[in-house]
């Protein structure tokens, strides 16, 4: 029998206290500072995963772990040959972020597993819970390292990417966690979107729109796309502090028109209602050069720009390379780009969507649909051909610092939406 909506809620809401006891035990284990660091594979991430796994282990649940280390938790259904229903999301988090980036995702797969335990329904099929390694692309600036790896679609190339800090390539790293190199080098696919009904992701929002809205979560239209240059260098000269003007090459002018310059493409994408992103994460000179009374001959910088169609994201590209020239012409310096990576627009599934939707309504839960302003590994999985699509839950302070706000009661209500998504999926065979 189908659970009712009043069941389904008691059957989340209760969890309350075990999901506030595992979150804080993933922040226990993961402190730095005055936030969290599970840093990819290395220590932080590989403590979560341990915690995690133990949970899902006292679950009964099933543990399985890819070529690229990610692990898979599955409830066994009726028919295990048939495709599967997937939640999840990653554990690892930026240097000194927050402790619900991610880790909220994951733990939101184990309550709606919980949930279909504690009302006795044996799904019609798997219902899988992934914890995928290596979302946050600032470890070794390759984005959706785990997801892509899991579907043999890693980029040529990354695993030689040195992480930031250790200076080592990823190769070693995955190895260190207990990955196989060698079928991750040659391309081996562990999951096939034919085998995977769906996939929904919880994780919080990035904004706070919906804390403006005054709404405990929203469902997600979609995730955009980018383009990266991780490494660009300007090149200009270095020269006396009095020189006049018309004989400089300032990198660092250059640099802050060039900043300035993307920041006028955006405001006119604003303003046609043409919604798009741009970030400098790093802005600086050559620190063993530079000094109060030299024009800076070098700047260095990454750019990551965003947006949610790939007609648009060509546009802006195309205007990055116009400006740059522009730049090097008015102020006589050298642009390098360096390398570029990217990711393609995934939109949701319209029928995930619209599921979702309806097992909010169901459950009198308010909730409104909200685009993605940041990249997840949902993305991976739609572009691989897995109906996808993501819920995100009101967080007043953004992600990626130590003061993520999201609120228990809210996450509660989100993992009840895709536990009531997840049953009428389940029972309806």
């Amino acid at each position: 029998m189908t659970p009712t909506p009043q069941q389904i809620l008691e059957a989340v809401r209760g969890q309350k206290a075990w999901v506030s006891e595992l979150f804080d035990e993933l922040r226990a284990g993961s402190i730095d500072g005055d936030g969290v660091t599970r840093d990819t594979f290395g220590p932080g991430e590989q403590f979560g995963y341990g915690v995690v796994e133990g949970r899902a282990k006292a679950m009964g649940l099933a543990i399985e772990h890819d070529h690229g280390a990610n692990m898979y938790m599955t409830l066994p259904g009726r028919d295990p040959g048939s495709p599967k229903i997937m939640m999840g999301s990653h554990i690892d988090s930026v240097p000194r972020g927050g402790n619900f980036d991610g880790a909220a995702g994951v733990i939101g797969g184990l309550v709606a597993q919980r949930a279909l335990q504690s009302l006795g329904i044996t799904p019609s099929c798997d219902v899988t819970t992934m914890a995928i390694r290596a979302e946050e692309s600032v470890w070794f600036q390759v984005s959706y390292i785990g997801s892509r790896t899991a579907f043999g679609v890693l980029p040529d190339g990354a695993l030689e990417a040195p992480r930031v800090d250790t200076g080592r390539p990823l190769s070693e790293h995955l190895a260190e966690c207990g990955a196989d190199i060698e079928q991750v080098r040659a391309g081996k696919a562990w999951l096939d979107a034919k085998d995977i009904r769906a996939f929904v992701e919880i994780h919080i929002e990035q904004a706070p729109q919906l804390v403006e809205a005054g709404l405990p979560l929203a469902i997600g239209t979609g995730v955009p796309g980018n383009f990266r240059y991780p490494y660009i260098r300007i090149a200009g000269e270095y020269a006396h502090v009095g020189l006049p003007r018309r004989f400089r090459k300032d990198a660092a002018l250059a640099a802050s028109d060039f900043a300035l310059g993307l920041d006028k493409i955006w405001q006119e994408n604003d303003a046609a209602d043409r919604p798009m992103a741009f970030t400098i994460g790093r802005f600086h000179t050559n620190t063993d050069v530079h000094a109060l009374t030299i024009v800076p001959g070098e700047m260095t910088l990454s750019l990551d720009v965003r947006a949610y169609d790939a007609p648009h994201l060509a546009e802006l590209e195309q205007a990055l390379f116009d400006l740059v020239r522009r730049i090097e012409a008015a102020r006589g310096v050298t642009f390098d780009l360096g390398a570029r990576a990217s990711a393609d627009v995934a939109p949701s599934d319209p029928g995930v969507f619209a599921g979702l939707t309806a097992a909010a309504e169901r459950l009198s839960i308010p909730s409104q649909p909200l685009a993605s302003p940041a990249s997840h590994d949902t993305a991976t999985f739609t572009v691989a051909g897995v109906p996808s699509a993501m819920l995100f839950v009101r967080n007043e302070n953004g992600s990626h610092n130590p003061y993520e706000a999201m609120e228990i009661d809210d996450f509660i209500e989100a993992s009840a939406v895709m536990t009531g998504w997840l049953i009428e999926q389940v029972t309806r065979d």
